[in-house]
């Protein structure tokens, strides 16, 4: 399919005032679920629970016997490799807390037009897979390698393009220990479920989930910059139409309430009784390890420092905290916040860009607190 003058240079187009989520919106919206927040009690994600968004379409895998991922271009050795083969080698298992570079774009004013997340596009999984860098190691990478590409069986049109799914990581992330990637083929001691990548995905600790390339198929090592449209087009920091734009990558520190008490079904609002209220969630950090957590119940005009869950040794997943909260008659608006070993902490404006991508800013939880009916 051909291009238009401006599809690969014009980011996805701004919400005019007063508009309202689309058609097209909702559809992208049925597709793709996130994490029910009262979920977020759960150490470990409930696939079915876990924030899916699919780009094109969930390829259709019925055997993974025929599946096979190839590891080519500037390479020593050429490598065709099969879902058995890589489960013949030995595994690593990494617990990780994935979450969509566009989580919170629906929140923003002006509003970029696409899947309109709220907050819920996370979930925490323990994937088990063969690290890269030990693929990369046997099929030798050239000294003049700089990128390592992967494709996706998934396939589509974006913005008048079409493509595969693709996506790079430069050669030192690609080989990097710590974060290690993994080539997975196992979600929480599962094979892959069909909406997260079976038989064969991408994982990347501490990036967003546009470097998770699912289905995977493919891995390429280029001596040049990859150039393709998820990587100069999409996911990019802009402001401005016509900028470059900074690249997106680790993921910004963030801090999510479990809901407390009981919902009202339409505007979500939670209802809770006068007295002690437990408030309790999850924080994590792609750039570096949490710190602290803060909590506020007057929108954030206070805060108080949350106790943080004890340490689990699962560095690139999210960690538990809480707080004991009196609540009086009335509404308020709860709110959480992130801090970690970096310094950088949750804003409480929008950090807003054309795209939509990386907006942190602190939830909202607006709870009527009534007394029991007589």
């Amino acid at each position: 399919m051909g291009r238009g003058p401006d599809e690969m240079s014009t980011p996805a187009r701004l919400a005019a005032p007063g508009e309202g989520i689309g058609r097209d919106e909702l559809a992208l919206a049925t597709r793709n679920h996130g994490l029910p927040l009262e979920a977020l009690r759960h150490d470990l994600t409930p696939p079915g629970l876990h924030y899916v968004l699919t780009h094109y379409d969930i390829p259709y895998v019925p055997d993974d016997t025929a599946w096979r991922l190839t590891l080519g271009g500037r390479v020593r050795t050429p490598l065709t490799l099969t879902p058995a083969d890589l489960r013949s080698l030995p595994a690593v298992t990494t617990r990780v807390t994935l979450e969509c570079a566009g989580n919170g774009r629906a929140l923003l004013t002006p509003r970029p037009v696409s899947q309109p997340w709220l907050v819920e596009a996370v979930g925490t999984a323990e994937w088990t897979g063969v690290p890269l860098r030990l693929l990369l190691a046997e099929a030798g990478p050239a000294t003049t390698a700089v990128d390592v590409v992967f494709t996706g069986a998934d396939h589509g049109v974006e913005r008048g393009v079409e493509q595969d799914y693709r996506r790079s990581l430069p050669l030192d992330a690609a080989l990097a220990t710590e974060p290690e990637a993994l080539v997975a083929y196992a979600m929480n001691g599962a094979p892959l479920p069909p909406q997260h990548g079976r038989p064969l995905r991408l994982v990347v600790p501490g990036w967003y989930g546009m470097a998770h390339v699912k289905w995977l198929t493919d891995i390429t090592v280029q001596d040049t910059p990859f150039t393709g449209f998820q990587q100069t087009v999409a996911y990019r920091l802009r402001q401005d139409p016509g900028e470059e734009g900074e690249p997106v990558t680790r993921i910004a520190p963030r801090a999510l309430v479990v809901p407390p008490g009981f919902p009202d079904f339409m505007s979500r609002t939670r209802i809770v009784r006068p007295g002690p209220v437990l408030l309790e969630g999850r924080a994590w950090s792609g750039r570096a390890p949490v710190t602290r957590v803060e909590v506020s119940t007057d929108g954030g005009g206070t805060w108080a420092e949350a106790e943080p869950a004890p340490e689990t040794g699962h560095r690139w997943a999210w960690r538990g905290w809480h707080h004991t909260w009196t609540a009086v008659p009335g509404r308020h608006v709860l709110c959480a916040r992130a801090t970690d070993a970096g310094g950088h902490t949750q804003p409480l404006d929008q950090p807003w860009n054309r795209g939509g991508f990386a907006n942190n800013v602190v939830q909202r939880v607006e709870v009527l607190c009534a007394e029991e009916k007589s």
